[in-house]
């Protein structure tokens, strides 16, 4: 039988607890956190800690990382009257497994420990692919097993199961979609839609219609109702990606649907609810620009509930070999199977080299090798010349340039390649226009 040491100051809620648990488990109580500390040293059978946060002397929080720190695997639910998003948040960072508020509904109690007790006895292996490296539950289709992408892995199967909104912050092409995505499988709302909106993409007038909705005649060629993105991702996820991009004019409107989780489509006056979780993705730092005046503060702080950071590929780069292995078999089953594999030389090429598009830079170079490849295992000679050998690479890594010099050198080696096509350009670097129109504007250029 499972031992569970609960921590409450208030004895009628320990005696409760007790109670209500003392049928299926072994209880230890203790009043503060000092008895809690002193509870683990002497009983090293504790499966599961129970612990309010709003306590005298050491808190709740401060209990949880000291008993983290000791019992690395501890699994622990914690307990408050004054339950938040924001303190729900902090103790998940924390390595919290679970949260719940009082009054506790001993149904949900029984269920959470025992879920808390089941992942604790059957930790998530990482999953081994072939070729693919190492995966987590519900986050297969993202290949890494560096120790930056770990990090952002144990965040998210974390940071998933709650109903707290997630910023996704990191460079274009670092996957921020495929993680929305595997947020939402890894949710209570799995079973409901996943929506994405490509804020970037839509016309700024047209935004707000698309976001939620307009009725008939509500401006001229609405010629009839439309739901917007809003109501449609009710039940389920919304991915806003590039948010950043959103005008001010929307952003104040959307504001208030976050905060309220209701809305008015564009021409009525009807107010609809909502039942939907926010995942947002930006590609430069959401607080930069809110400091910078540029987009709201309030909905930045809205926003940044959970903050993942996705790491560029320059920054993990021992994955790069997996990735590359992906893509081979990948294109090389589209192809025809003429290709095998990739030799040493060519990975080691591929990892020298800085990749300003990330993976989606690299799934383009791996498939173009792959295409014009004639068979067997990819060498150094598929590997296109600009970047496999790119003077500017070669020349920054020498005198120990800035990877923001080298991206530099390269983005301007393509653009003069394609003849100032933007379009080409920024179609061969596996980045976006617009991501490629604010690389020059930054340079001046």
């Amino acid at each position: 039988m499972a031992t569970i040491l609960i921590v409450d100051d208030e004895k009628p809620i320990r005696d409760l607890l007790a109670r209500a648990l003392g049928a299926d488990y072994d209880v230890v109580t203790a009043a503060d956190a000092e008895l809690a500390m002193k509870a683990l040293d002497e009983n090293p059978s504790i499966s599961l800690m129970l612990s309010d946060v709003r306590m005298p002397g050491a808190d709740g929080i401060t209990l949880l990382k000291a008993a983290r720190a000791k019992r690395p695997d501890l699994p622990v639910v914690m307990l408050t009257a004054y339950g938040s998003v924001e303190l729900a948040v902090e103790a998940m960072k924390n390595g919290a497994n679970d949260f719940l508020t009082k009054p506790v509904e001993l149904d949900q109690l029984d269920l959470r420990i025992a879920k808390a007790l089941g992942d604790a006895a059957a930790p998530p292996p990482p999953v081994q692919g072939q070729g693919e490296g190492a995966g987590w539950p519900g986050l297969e289709e993202i290949v890494g097993n560096s120790p930056a992408m770990e990090k952002v892995f144990r965040m998210v199967r974390q940071a998933a199961p709650t109903d707290a909104t997630i910023l996704l912050e990191g460079p274009s092409g670092t996957g921020k979609e495929l993680f929305a995505r595997a947020i939402h499988r890894l949710s209570k709302r799995a079973d409901g839609p996943f929506v994405a909106v490509e804020c970037a993409a839509l016309n700024p007038n047209l935004l707000e219609s698309e976001l939620f909705g307009h009725v008939k005649g509500a401006y001229t060629g609405a010629d009839s109702d439309r739901v917007g993105r809003f109501e449609a991702a009710n039940g389920g996820t919304l991915f806003l990606d590039e948010i950043s991009e959103i005008p001010a004019s929307t952003q104040v409107k959307l504001l208030r649907a976050l905060e309220s989780r209701s809305f008015e489509r564009l021409g009525s006056s009807k107010t609809i609810s909502t039942d939907i979780r926010i995942v947002a993705a930006c590609n430069r730092s959401l607080k930069k620009l809110a400091q910078e005046g540029k987009f709201r503060e309030d909905l930045y702080y809205r926003l940044n509930v959970i903050d993942l950071h996705l790491p560029p590929l320059s920054e993990r780069r021992s994955d790069i070999a997996l990735l590359a292995g992906k893509f081979v078999k990948e294109f090389s089953g589209r192809n025809g199977g003429r290709v095998t594999g990739i030799s040493p030389e060519a990975t080691a090429a591929l990892e020298a080299y800085p990749w300003p598009g990330n993976v989606r830079e690299l799934r383009n170079v791996v498939e173009k090798m792959v295409v014009l490849s004639h068979g067997g295992d990819l060498g150094t000679d598929d590997i296109p010349d600009d970047i496999r050998s790119p003077a500017a690479l070669a020349s920054g890594a020498a005198a120990g340039d800035s990877l923001e010099a080298a991206e530099k050198a390269k983005i301007l080696a393509v653009l003069d390649e394609c003849g100032g096509n933007i379009t080409r350009a920024a179609e061969k670097l596996g980045i976006s226009r617009r991501t490629l129109h604010r690389r020059l504007n930054e340079w001046k250029m």
